[in-house]
């Protein structure tokens, strides 16, 4: 906030100091735009609140601009987002309702939030849930992911014991772990070796980056729902409530 205060405080001055538009700005000397920097400076320190106002008000701004970019890019990418190739798709694959799920296997709250998926799909029978790695804590988490996507050749039920046993795992992941991990899940861990290095996994991870990018998600987990994008482990009701937002009043751009 505090940062923030100041950004608006040093905004606000030079904007007046320099006579409220550039071409203004020429016709005050040195002497008189310092004493209207001074005059700004006292009136702000009397009226402090209108700090508070200011910074309401930016911030309304830049969340709408941030709403605005995430309209435009969903509307742009609506249909690598929820009908991409290579995605991880549970509960109901005709659903009404769409939600993303962008994570990463080292991602605490990621690893938290596995409940909440798993009882969302199952209390929302119109539910379709869209899996995407994204795997942006260091390299340990890209050969996770890797080898999640290779393991999806395999069978979805050994895959998503994998996965669920990558997300339950405490402590970090790297490709030795996984592939431990991988073994006891009854995976055939030479061909997962193999089909790990192949171009569509390649492929998958860098239409889920550049999907990241357009939406400006830059953590995780990250959600989409409809037409909301939703960041952070914001736990089973929360999520459910929004859900049944969009089960309301439909999505435009799934």
């Amino acid at each position: 906030m505090i940062k923030t205060l100041r950004t608006v405080l040093l905004a606000a001055t030079a904007v007046v100091a320099a006579g409220f538009s550039p071409a203004m700005a020429g016709e005050f000397s040195d002497a008189q735009k310092k004493e209207i920097g001074e005059i700004v400076r006292q009136y702000l320190l009397e009226h402090p609140d209108i700090l508070i106002e200011m910074s309401r008000k930016l911030e309304q701004q830049q969340q709408e601009a941030k709403a605005a970019r995430a309209e435009a890019a969903l509307k742009a990418h609506g249909k690598a987002l929820f009908s991409g190739e290579g995605d991880l798709v549970i509960g109901n694959p005709e659903g009404k309702v769409k939600m993303v799920e962008f994570f990463d296997y080292n991602c605490g709250f990621c690893k938290r939030s596995l409940p909440d998926v798993i009882r969302l799909k199952d209390t929302n029978p119109d539910l379709k849930i869209i899996i995407k790695e994204f795997p942006i804590l260091g390299p340990g988490s890209l050969e996770a992911a890797r080898y999640a996507l290779a393991a999806r050749k395999q069978g979805m039920d050994k895959y998503w014991k994998f996965h669920a046993a990558m997300l339950k795992h405490k402590g970090r992941i790297d490709g030795k772990v996984a592939l431990a991990l991988a073994k006891k899940a009854g995976l055939d861990v030479k061909r997962l070796q193999k089909d790990a290095e192949g171009k569509d996994i390649a492929e998958t991870l860098g239409r889920n980056m550049s999907l990241a990018e357009a939406l400006d998600i830059n953590g995780t987990p990250a959600f989409v729902i409809g037409d909301e994008v939703v960041p952070g482990a914001l736990g089973y009701k929360r999520l459910n409530d929004i859900i049944a937002r969009v089960r309301k009043n439909g999505c435009r751009n799934c």
